[in-house]
């Protein structure tokens, strides 16, 4: 989970193990007795809220029917004994307070789900040593959902849940077909050293950054709606932007999504400490629901970057603007308008800013971009842009 894998391979991933390991205690003469209530399952629960209650349940059926293929004395045998950790993928260094936001809907997940016991990280747990504060609002949460939620009163109430169900069964299904694959190369062993589980959990996290760079996968505070006045002032240590743990034995790094984005913003808070923070100007013209919209998207854009926005209300002329943009020693311009009026805006922009600005254009014109670009004009941001790639080729230029 923590290094980027899916669900299902998660799921299919540790069940494969478990199996390997009541293979090889029951060719040693144990009985499986003895053995299967002695296996015990940690999951990592995220906050794909829905998903990991099926994914719990869906592991506790996969796991007994497995158990019955070695011929237990008693059906009760076959029940799985499951430990779950909220998850350190999806926490985040900025805006850290969501994080508790998420350990509680994953908490909400692994109990939902049926888990047997539960630990709920600290909302700092990724960045610094818990404190008082934060272990207390971490035991906190569990005790609100016990004695104020009554989460413990009922036994499995997702059952007949026709959306949860439904999860469950496709999940299991997708599992159970990834762990015939496993058992087809020999079983989890022989997979490992393949490399067939690193390449394909690898493959997944490939997916899963790019979903994060696009905007597809949502990160509050990072990749989406950051918070323009929170800094990172002091030194951190760079583990926490990196792999935190070294590789294991069989190659699977534990990694956060959020550590790229939260590197080039580091970048930029610390090059602010003893420089002017980098600056990006709205050029708010012409039609007023555009020029609002494609400013607002362009703020929570560069925002990404911890740069400073500068936000206006709308410009009559374009000598109005370039002089509103000189007297703020901005680095990038934004032309926020419609398609239709950057025809026009655009290449008067791109003349009258000179090399003084860092010129771009909010959206894809898509009907004069050719023209544009042989203009001179090269940088567009839109809903379709890698955000990620974007503004690491401006923080090349402004930040080094």
């Amino acid at each position: 989970h923590n290094s980027g894998s899916s669900i299902v391979e998660e799921l299919a991933f540790s069940l494969a193990q478990g199996t390997n390991y009541l293979t090889q205690l029951t060719e040693k003469g144990l009985s499986v007795d003895k053995i299967a209530p002695r296996i015990k399952f940690q999951f990592a629960v995220g906050s794909n809220y829905f998903m990991e209650i099926a994914k719990l349940r869906a592991a506790r059926w996969l796991w007994a029917h497995i158990v019955k293929a070695y011929g237990p004395s008693d059906n009760s045998l076959t029940a799985m004994n499951i430990h779950c950790t909220t998850s350190d993928w999806n926490k985040t260094i900025y805006d850290p307070f969501v994080n508790m936001l998420r350990t509680t809907t994953e908490a909400m997940s692994s109990i939902l789900g049926g888990t047997d016991s539960l630990t709920i990280k600290a909302y700092n747990s990724v960045f610094e040593k818990g404190n008082e504060f934060s272990e207390r609002i971490a035991r906190n949460q569990q005790l609100v959902l016990k004695e104020e939620s009554y989460f413990d009163k009922v036994i499995d109430p997702a059952a007949g849940s026709y959306y949860i169900e439904n999860l469950t069964n496709s999940i299991a299904e997708q599992a159970w077909k990834l762990i015939i694959e496993v058992q087809e190369q020999g079983g989890f062993t022989e997979a490992v050293h393949s490399g067939f589980i690193q390449s394909t959990i690898s493959e997944t996290a490939r997916t899963r950054d790019m979903a994060i760079a696009m905007k597809k996968e949502i990160l509050l505070g990072v990749n989406q709606y950051p918070n323009p006045i929170e800094f990172i002032d002091e030194e951190l240590d760079k583990q926490i932007l990196e792999n935190k743990e070294s590789a294991t034995s069989n190659g699977i790094k534990p990694y956060r999504g959020a550590q790229a984005f939260e590197a080039l913003r580091y970048q930029t808070d610390k090059y602010a400490k003893t420089n002017p923070r980098p600056k990006v100007f709205m050029i708010t013209m012409g039609h007023p629901a555009m020029r609002k919209a494609r400013a607002q998207f362009a703020t929570n854009f560069f925002g990404c970057a911890g740069y400073e926005i500068i936000n206006n209300n709308g410009f009559k002329q374009v000598n109005e603007a370039v002089e509103a943009f000189n007297n703020a020693k901005a680095n990038i311009a934004v032309i926020c308008s419609s398609d239709e009026e950057y025809k026009q805006l655009a290449p008067e922009f791109k003349i009258k800013l000179k090399d003084n600005a860092i010129l771009v254009i909010a959206g894809y014109p898509k009907a004069i971009i050719n023209d544009l670009k042989a203009q001179g004009i090269e940088h567009f941001i839109h809903v379709k842009s890698n955000v990620f790639e974007t503004l690491k080729g401006f923080q090349e230029k402004l930040v080094g």
